[in-house]
């Protein structure tokens, strides 16, 4: 394949799969600030509605064979700790505070496994790579949650805060009737149904607005050496350790191809949610989010066309 066609079909790539993603978020920063909207609030309401909404939506009806979904699962599990640990060890490393650590960790674990993950997966590869998508999507968020709550706690006050604060997260509390209703096979109410469905349906374009309401107000973009450790870790280490340790776990086809793109996603705008419910370095992470985002344009349009 020669040179110009590779280049033609890369740029392709990016105009009909990653662009109007990054639309919706350039629309949210350049008209939201003269509507005078607020990023906390929406942010709030993503959290603590949205986000368990979604979760339970997805989890109450999963179908997939139980064994390739354990082996999806622990492949997240696994990947995951080792970001938490890759950023855990570079902060340390640089000295940094308890805060900045957390900031680090929440950096390399959480990835915008929903905003960019979903929406680019179902443009590139189609309705069929929804299902591990979504498999993924629900492993990764329950997995991030309880990493980047944990680690919260632990720059609070240790492991006893860390547990308490992992077991209020709404996301993680939502879990329990979740499981029971596809474990079960018993119908959801209607009611509840409707409810979550229409809440859960909200999440994307809500926290793509969220997005992009927070990258305006970041301010001046300083790009110092924590903002490119941060993002770097999830760019590059993400996809990396993910082809690594993807093998271990037999997984072929759509699960192992969506299973190594949304390890490679940016720096979730969630992170800053859950930074700010926790005052830890909200304004860091709002910038690596930033920094990672962009950088992601032309990182995820070569892994989608490789894809």
């Amino acid at each position: 394949m020669d040179r110009s066609r590779v280049v033609l079909q890369l740029l392709q790539v990016f105009l009909d799969v990653v662009l109007p993603v990054a639309c919706i978020v350039a629309i949210s920063f350049a008209v939201g600030p003269r509507l005078s909207l607020d990023p906390k609030t929406l942010s709030r309401a993503a959290y603590f509605i949205l986000v368990p909404a979604f979760t339970f939506n997805i989890i109450s009806r999963a179908e997939m064979a139980l064994d390739t979904a354990v082996r999806m699962v622990a492949f997240i599990v696994v990947t995951h700790l080792a970001f938490a640990v890759l950023g855990f060890a570079v902060a340390r490393l640089l000295k940094r505070s308890r805060e900045m650590t957390a900031a680090y960790v929440m950096a390399a674990v959480f990835g915008n496994i929903g905003n960019f993950g979903l929406a680019l997966i179902d443009f590139r590869l189609g309705a069929d790579a929804l299902v591990p998508a979504t498999v993924y999507f629900v492993a990764v968020t329950v997995t991030s949650f309880i990493i980047c709550v944990g680690i919260c706690g632990w720059a609070r006050g240790g492991s006893a805060v860390a547990v308490l604060s992992i077991f209020k997260s709404p996301a993680v509390i939502v879990l329990v009737p979740a499981v029971f209703f596809a474990v079960t096979g018993i119908p959801i109410p209607v009611v509840v149904d409707r409810v979550t469905g229409l809440l859960g349906n909200a999440m994307i374009p809500t926290m793509l607005l969220v997005l992009g309401l927070q990258l305006a107000r970041a301010g001046r973009l300083r790009i110092d050496r924590d903002v490119v450790m941060a993002a770097g870790i999830r760019l590059a280490a993400g996809p990396l350790v993910a082809l690594g340790l993807i093998g271990l776990f037999g997984l072929s086809g759509l699960a192992r191809t969506t299973g190594v793109l949304q390890c490679s996603m940016p720096v979730a705008v969630i992170t800053t949610i859950i930074a700010t419910e926790f005052g830890m370095a909200p304004a860091f992470l709002t910038k690596v989010v930033f920094f990672s985002t962009l950088l992601s344009l032309p990182t995820l349009t070569v892994l989608l066309y490789l894809a």
